[in-house]
């Protein structure tokens, strides 16, 4: 094989290399870009359901006692952080410790007063029944868009663990996404088939 030959086969195998490097880090911020719509999607699900329960917690349709915690649950979480700024999506760090635990508080008092099915199914058949029908669906597709959620981060920490994407850096200095962990399970009453 003459140098020219062997050149030539040199700077194949490196236009090979560049072009699987390029296609890599391409779907690494493919990946990054998908985890931020997600978080921006979950939070504005987490923030309609909040606002539901709050309406709810106004309508009248609870007991005194169970509409002044889901109102204080409800405002916690708003309160906690919502994500405002696109570069705070960006930071791929999840929802932070805070804003889960309000969240999870908030589940568990809306749980509490409305995990009883005969109650559940008395306030949707009463005159807030739309009120309580639309926390219950502002609440599974908040359950929903979790789950998209974390499915995106755990797509992207597949392909980040990949050895040529370590290898290569082609992850940049982009931090690795976090899981939204939160407790969001909804009272057997309030699923779309369930009650």
């Amino acid at each position: 094989m003459s140098w020219s030959e062997t050149a030539l086969a040199a700077l194949a195998v490196l236009a090979v290399a560049l072009l699987l490097a390029w296609r890599g880090a391409s779907r690494v911020d493919r990946l990054h870009r998908k985890v931020a719509a997600s978080r921006i999607a979950l939070d504005a699900q987490l923030v309609r359901r909040a606002s539901a329960a709050v309406e709810l917690a106004a309508s009248g349709a609870l007991d005194p006692a169970s509409s002044v915690l889901v109102a204080d649950a409800a405002y916690a979480a708003s309160d906690a952080g919502p994500v405002t700024e696109p570069a705070a999506a960006l930071k791929m760090d999840g929802l932070g410790p805070a804003r889960e635990r309000a969240e999870s508080g908030l589940t568990a008092t809306l749980r509490e007063a409305l995990e009883a099915p005969e109650a559940a199914q008395e306030l949707l058949a009463g005159p807030s029944g739309e009120v309580v029908a639309a926390l219950g669906a502002a609440w599974y597709r908040a359950t929903l868009a979790r789950r998209f959620h974390n499915e995106a981060v755990a797509q992207t920490r597949r392909v980040r663990r990949l050895w040529y994407v370590r290898l290569f850096h082609l992850a940049g200095r982009a931090p690795m996404p976090r899981t939204v962990e939160l407790d969001d399970v909804l009272p057997h009453s309030l699923e779309p088939h369930g009650g």
